[in-house]
């Protein structure tokens, strides 16, 4: 039912009833307040707003006309003057509690009385009930005022002319028109930066927890902002015109207009319920709008919940027009000529800074290209993004985008590629996100686009939570913000497959706005996704894992004392082994980040640190029981297998030598380190014993060196006391004995300074080196002779040795913890030796200036170390080494720590 004006103002009674009172102002407070009731009436039956906010301004407009002439007609000489809408109020678009914005506009010559008028005039206005925003200008302060300040043009382009004189207010449109000022390449350069301040303010998205309906991205203003551009450019005065500029498409047109109308429809309904101008759809009025707008709580999924999910989706739709509108702008006003093209494959050309397709058919007779694009825009970092016209094209196949194409081994690996890449990721699945393609793509994170979690914990909605997660993992890996988190950043380096990171961001969450745990549903959505897209078993058990226990740690490090050995045992049992718990902190601290800016905080930093660090030193005593370790396993012996397939070496004979490795030799190398091994091992012969293997790994920056041989009492020392005389440091070690007696071990080394050795042949000579030291031993350096590095000197840490059971219970646990230096190994392997102590394994890490070294020992006869006599002598022995060689230090540190 359409909105009877004449219900809302009845002109010729309040025109009468002027006549006949001195006073009129009640007059008027009572016609302002029967409108404004009948509309509000109006828009509680559900009524089309643009009626509301049309038919508001309208009122309006006829109460400021009456009382405009009434007071013209008591001025004994009126000078030219014309009564202006401006802003909104201008467009003729005017909302329950907005302010009415007017201009009055003046001859340059006006009268003192003049003046007085407009005072008298805005003062009736406000004890009429009007919110009134004024101002009071001439042409030329018109002009002055607008080439100053682009908010001042972009109102005066909205101006109406409500009564006046209507030369002026000509005059004024001509003298600030883009033929005069701000030229519409000026103009939309100037808006574009504003919008994208405007966006930065509300973190640029949407999909805050209480997000603005007018300022926010893809809300009214963003609208406005395609309006603007367009009036300045073309002079087009409404949406339609776009149309027959060729701008907007009928679709388009349509899918703004109801955007449009619902915002103005949400607008409207909180100013109702707020009973003052409010923009902001806080908490206080989502619930009430919600049960207005007729819906209710179901189970898992509260009526709050599916309101705010079809305003999400609405802006999103909005945010996705505004961008295509001004990227058509942006070729249309700024581009000066044709842009340049270049084509990079069959299907796709860039044209400029945008890729676009070089067929229109091109996703209807190839829709594996519909995801094609976006691993191109990562490949391609000079491009800024897609043509308009191709976004266009893509919106319009999403319905190919079926369950043949998710079948389809071309889209499955090209979904994969787009997750594997090293840069764009974030970027290119948000565009994804944005264009409708991931959630077509992924039907299950389809149906969290949108959906919000009605709590204060999180304030995006589920699919931007998942993206941010992913973008703080992603931003780990960049060295520029490596001082942001550098654990999780020095972890990251390490992590053999991010991807499984990556997956684990997109479902870890992807099951909310469900009945049941989300965390056990979401592990069912990650496995399918796995099998489809063809992971390993293996990985798909490692993904499911990570999303059914993505909670876990930072519930154990908030929730329960981790001081409490039995709770960090119990947590190192639940992680199982090192790669697990990396993975786990990765994703945790990406978790927490991307819930809210303000969940995170150095406190919980600190917590999940000293959780990670207490469950590793855990786990590298033997207190973790590796989760699917059959699995794993098998699955790097797999990824070796197919590594080695090109060179000569023998798939039978490298499994031979692996039957001969422990469980611990798999866990602690990655399938790339393992065919290095195999290589030299399985084609070496007896005569090339011992094998010494050196290489440059630039993925953590190091040198590594490995050596395979017999396995004697007395090797440690020899290697360490040979790594001492070639002048390197050892900062990592990992030691294996074979069940037939041979040993292989590998070393991360640096130089003297602290630098790896990247070159190769500087390599191979160390490695000849090494061997020769290796069948003629040489002793060490005294450590005396051995000087520390210059920042060592200014953190002296004193050495702790503790003793073990193992949790196997056939060895005995040596800690050592002592300040990094040259020749630390070889002291130790020394008092080893001198107390006859037989070394089965070990594990040595460095941390800064502070080295954590675990070593599994036994007797000569491979017993554990039980004797408390023996223990104590080689603690004494150990402490006594290292002290000499802290000692020899001593001389070059600043002089208050000699002092301590």
């Amino acid at each position: 039912m359409a909105l009877a004006k004449h219900t809302v103002f009845d002109a010729d009674a309040l025109d009468r009833s002027m006549e006949e009172c001195d006073n009129p102002l009640p007059l008027f407070r009572d016609a302002l307040r029967h409108g404004r009731e009948v509309i509000r009436n109006y828009h509680q039956q559900h009524n089309h707003p643009a009626e509301i906010v049309s038919t508001h301004a309208w009122l309006v407009d006829q109460l400021l006309t009456r009382a405009w002439r009434r007071g013209l007609s008591m001025l004994a000489s009126p000078s030219r003057l014309a009564l202006v809408a401006v802003g909104g109020y201008g467009r003729g678009e005017l909302h329950p509690c907005s302010d009415i914005d007017i201009m009055v506009l003046l001859d340059s010559g006006a009268e003192k009385e003049t003046r007085g008028f407009i005072e008298t005039l805005v003062q009736f206005l406000w004890d009429m009930g009007l919110e009134i925003g004024h101002s009071v200008r001439s042409v030329k302060d018109c002009i002055r005022e607008a080439k100053a300040d682009i908010t001042v043009v972009t109102n005066l382009m909205e101006a109406r002319l409500i009564d006046g004189d209507a030369v002026l207010f000509s005059q004024m449109r001509k003298a600030t028109g883009p033929g005069r000022i701000w030229p519409s390449r000026k103009f939309f350069t100037a808006k574009w930066e504003e919008q994208l301040r405007r966006h930065h303010q509300f973190d640029d998205t949407a999909y805050n927890l209480e997000p603005n309906v007018k300022e926010g991205p893809g809300g009214l203003r963003d609208i406005q902002m395609i309006l603007w551009v367009a009036n300045r450019h073309f002079g087009a005065n409404s949406l339609r015109e776009l149309v027959d500029h060729e701008f907007l498409n009928e679709d388009e047109y349509r899918a703004l207009i109801r955007g449009r109308n619902y915002l103005w429809h949400l607008r409207n309904g909180l100013h109702y319920l707020a009973g003052r101008r409010e923009d902001r759809l806080l908490f206080d009025h989502q619930r009430a709008l919600a049960l207005q707008a007729g819906y209710h709580d179901k189970p898992g999924n509260l009526a709050v919940e599916q309101f705010m999910k079809r305003y999400y989706r609405t802006i999103k739709e909005l945010s996705l027009l505004n961008e295509i509108l001004l990227q058509h702008f942006q070729e249309e006003i700024l581009s000066r000529g044709k842009p340049r093209k270049r084509v990079i494959n069959r299907r796709f050309q860039a044209c400029g800074a945008f890729i676009e397709v070089r067929n229109e058919k091109i996703f209807e007779r190839s829709p594996y290209a519909m995801l094609e694009v976006f691993l191109l825009l990562e490949q391609n970092p000079r491009l800024k993004g897609v043509r308009a016209q191709t976004i266009r094209l893509l919106r319009a196949n999403l319905h190919r985008i079926d369950s043949k194409f998710r079948k389809d081994i071309a889209c499955r690996s090209l979904f994969m590629e787009i997750l594997r890449q090293p840069r764009g990721i974030t970027h290119e699945l948000r565009r994804m996100n944005a264009y409708g393609v991931l959630g077509a793509y992924l039907p299950v994170f389809g149906r969290i686009v949108g959906q919000m979690q009605h709590d204060l914990f999180h304030v995006y909605t589920v699919d931007e939570h998942e993206l941010f997660v992913l973008r703080n993992i992603r931003r780990f890996t960049i060295p520029e913000h490596r001082y942001e988190f550098p654990l999780a950043s020095a972890i990251m380096e390490k992590i053999a497959k991010p991807e499984r990171l990556y997956i684990a961001a997109l479902f870890h969450d992807i099951a909310k706005g469900r009945s049941g745990d989300h965390s056990e549903l979401g592990e069912k959505e990650a496995r399918v996704f796995c099998e489809q897209h063809d992971l390993s078993e293996y990985d798909t058990r490692f993904i499911a894992w990570l999303v059914r226990n993505h909670l876990i740690m930072s519930w154990t490090s908030q929730k329960e004392d981790i001081d409490d050995p039995d709770v960090v045992l119990r947590f190192a049992r639940a992680v199982g082994d090192q790669e697990h718990l990396d993975y786990l902190y990765v994703l945790t601290v990406a978790d927490i980040r991307g819930t809210s800016p303000k969940v995170w905080n150095a406190w919980k930093g600190k917590l999940l640190s000293q959780l990670y660090a207490v469950t590793t030193r855990a786990l590298r005593r033997g207190f973790g029981k590796p989760i699917d370790l059959e699995g794993y396993i098998a699955n790097v012996q797999g990824e070796t297998v197919n590594l080695v397939k090109s060179s000569r070496v023998s798939e039978k004979h490298m499994r031979r030598f692996w039957s001969q490795m422990d469980n611990d030799y798999f866990m602690r190398h990655n399938a790339e380190s393992l065919a290095w091994h195999a290589r030299a091992v399985v084609t070496a012969h007896v005569i090339d014993l011992p094998l010494v293997q050196t290489r440059y790994v630039p993925d953590i920056g190091a040198s590594e060196f490995m050596v395979y041989t017999m396995d004697r009492p007395e090797l440690f020392a020899i290697l360490t006391g040979a790594f001492d005389r070639l002048n390197l440091s050892i900062v990592d070690a990992r030691i294996h004995t074979s069940r037939n007696g041979y040993v292989l071990d590998t070393f991360i080394v640096m130089d003297a300074a602290g630098r790896p050795i990247a070159d190769g042949q500087e390599l191979k000579q160390l490695g000849a080196r090494m061997r020769e030291l290796m069948i003629q031993p040489q002793k060490g350096r005294e450590p005396a002779s051995a000087h520390l590095p210059r920042q060592l000197k200014h953190f002296p840490i004193e050495a702790q040795v503790n003793f073990s059971p193992s949790a196997s219970g056939q060895q005995t646990i040596l800690e050592v913890t002592a300040q990094d230096r040259p020749g630390l190994l070889y002291q130790i392997a020394l008092a080893l030796q001198e107390c006859r102590v037989t070394l089965a394994g070990a594990k040595v890490a460095t941390f800064g200036e502070r080295a954590e070294d675990i070593f599994f020992i036994t007797n000569r006869d491979g017993e554990p170390v039980t004797d408390p006599a023996q223990l104590e002598k080689l603690k004494k022995a150990i402490l006594t080494r290292l002290a000499a060689g802290q000692d020899a230090g001593a001389e070059d540190r600043p002089k208050q720590f000699i002092e301590i």
